[in-house]
């Protein structure tokens, strides 16, 4: 469900069809192309050919000394298999867990914030000069810079918070990845005092959540609004102190500076001042009143009433405000009214029918989303009272949902293939030869991960999708043969295997080694984007080094297993038995 199912759901629709045509073109046009370019044996091949030829002979001819010797020692083989299960469990849960990888789009995203009590003046001039300090970066080609109510990211954009979106130079131009070009930023816009400056690279597919100053956010509410308050500002404190988070910040915004207007009624209405009448005087001074419009050849103006500025700035100036009475007089706002100075909210943010604050943070250079979450989490059950509920928005929310869907869909990927395999060979035992290999491949996958510092990511696990596939392929060329000369010569199951293994290594290694130069650009992060699509190579070409390496052995011994486990039940079953089939060398070795 959700993004993930949406993902997901074109990547296997687009592997059905391609494999829906491939069987068609396999089974029509590949055997009309054989029989025009398949040369007969006796010709005569090119000193290319007899080389590679001599290669491949002496790699058959190694591979059938070791596969002598593991058939030996079955029991160790194994015990080998069954470490590489516990290996691949381990390696699940250690790695680093992620999401959709960032991508260099060329675009950063910025938001500021001063504090709550700033004029609109002092804000465009903090507002220019980290303006100033951007355009001085040799990586950034353009930006744009703007600030006020909707200028900062959305309509609950308030008076202290800007916004700054850069245009990046093209990836030939710089060394630097966005990443690091907002590490650059960060000390650079510090210097600016009483502004703070959140810089970070937009993601490639943005999943809901509010447009907060930070890429990942996490909701704190309440019925009760004190409590609420008060424990998220302890929250965002601590969670300044967690390790691998950045920009940590919140849309708490409850400290801005208020002037009460407290009418006194009846000396009001002795002087003849209705309500009505002070809140016009009030806004002709301090709102936009348009009086008039000026028009001109090419565009028109709007002339708005107001104090003049040095008024706008000093709060006493409030109580000298004059108020035109009913009887014409000049009365003092002062003279009818109190002023009493406080603090209150500039925003107050809702979800649903609740109260709501919305924490927002970024993530450090080589810090997982999977990290950064558990960590979060662990901090809100230590500092939250009970009355407080929390809940991750946008694309964090989507990772948790999608950490549930991906076990849950490779558990259903390998129940269904086995079904399958089941079907067809009409047997409960054999299609679990055929994905014995799989741990090997997870192993492979997820260790190579590990080593080039990659996370387990969306793309990642697609690659881990794609090696089930592979792997399986690969274990039923081996079992088929292996089954078909069982049944129409009688052959022992060892030897039997034994022959699979040699005659299917060619393509055995034929589809590993396309599948492998394949996604090897892939592994190399080569291209726009390309290094966000890495981490799906990497799994494919790691899982298919080692289980090309573990398979070859495995599958025989697991094949052997399984035939002995298959005679017995045989036996304990009464039945009609056939003659027992002649008993070959390797099969007198093994007993021996």
């Amino acid at each position: 469900s959700g993004i993930l199912g949406r993902l997901f759901h074109e990547f296997a629709v687009t592997i059905m069809v391609a494999i829906l045509i491939s069987g068609f073109v396999s089974l029509s046009l590949t055997p009309m192309l054989c029989s025009r370019f398949l040369r007969p044996p006796t010709e005569r091949h090119n000193a290319v050919y007899r080389a590679t030829e001599k290669v491949f002979d002496g790699m058959r001819a190694a591979y059938a000394w070791a596969l002598r010797g593991v058939m030996r020692h079955r029991f160790l083989t194994m015990t080998g298999a069954v470490a590489t299960l516990a290996a691949t469990v381990y390696l699940a849960g250690l790695i680093p867990k992620g999401f959709i990888p960032s991508q260099d789009l060329r675009q950063l995203y910025g938001n500021t914030e001063a504090r709550q009590d700033i004029s609109f003046d002092a804000m465009v001039e903090q507002q220019q000069r980290v303006a100033e300090l951007v355009a001085t970066d040799p990586n950034i080609e353009a930006f744009m810079s703007s600030m006020g109510a909707g200028g900062g990211g959305g309509p609950q954009s308030l008076i202290n918070q800007g916004f700054l979106f850069a245009r990046l130079k093209p990836r030939a131009a710089r060394k630097s990845t966005p990443e690091q070009i907002i590490e650059d930023l960060r000390p650079k816009l510090e210097v600016v005092p009483g502004m703070k400056t959140y810089f970070y690279n937009p993601p490639p597919v943005r999943i809901g959540g509010f447009q907060g100053r930070a890429l990942y956010q996490f909701t704190l509410q309440s019925p009760d609004l004190n409590a609420l308050y008060s424990s998220s500002a302890e929250f965002e404190k601590r969670l300044r102190t967690v390790p691998g988070l950045s920009d940590v910040n919140s849309d708490l915004q409850i400290s801005n500076p208020m002037l009460n207007v407290e009418i006194n009624r009846d000396r009001a209405a002795a002087l003849g001042v209705t309500e009505e009448q002070i809140e016009n005087a009030l806004y002709d001074a301090y709102g936009q009143r348009q009086v008039s419009t000026i028009y001109t050849s090419v565009d028109s103006y709007w002339v708005i009433m107001e104090a003049k500025p040095e008024f706008q700035r000093d709060p006493k100036a409030l109580g000298a405000l004059r108020i035109r009475s009913s009887n014409g007089n000049l009365v003092p706002l002062g003279l009818v009214a109190r002023l009493n100075a406080g603090v209150g909210p500039l925003s107050i943010s809702h979800l649903g029918q609740l109260p709501a604050i919305t924490v927002s943070f970024n993530l450090r250079p080589g810090v997982a989303l999977g990290d950064a979450v558990d960590s979060v989490q662990d901090l809100a059950r230590e500092v939250l009272p009970d009355s407080v509920t929390t809940s991750f928005m946008g694309t964090a929310a989507a990772f948790q949902s999608s950490q549930r869907g991906m076990g849950l869909l490779l558990v259903l990927a390998i129940l269904v293939i086995y079904m399958v395999l089941g079907i067809l060979y009409e047997s409960f035992i054999h299609p679990i030869t055929i994905l014995s290999g799989l741990p090997s491949a997870g192993l492979g996958a997820l260790a190579t991960l590990l080593i080039f510092h990659n996370e387990l990511n969306i793309y990642s696990f697609v690659g881990i999708i794609m090696l089930i596939g592979i792997v399986k392929k690969n274990a039923i060329m081996m079992i088929d043969f292996a089954l078909e000369s069982q049944r129409l010569h009688h052959t022992p199951p060892a030897e039997a295997i034994y022959d699979a293994c040699l005659v299917r290594f060619r393509p055995i290694m034929m589809t590993t080694m396309s599948a492998l130069v394949g996604t090897l650009p892939i592994a190399l992060g080569l291209g726009s984007g390309g290094e966000a699509r890495r981490p799906m190579g990497l799994a494919v070409v790691g899982g298919l080094v080692v289980s090309q390496l573990l398979t070859l052995f495995i599958t025989p011994v697991v094949f052997t297993y399984m035939e002995q486990l298959r005679g017995f039940f045989r036996k304990q079953r009464p039945s009609k038995r056939k003659p027992a089939a002649p008993v070959g060398p390797l099969e007198v070795a093994l007993k021996g």
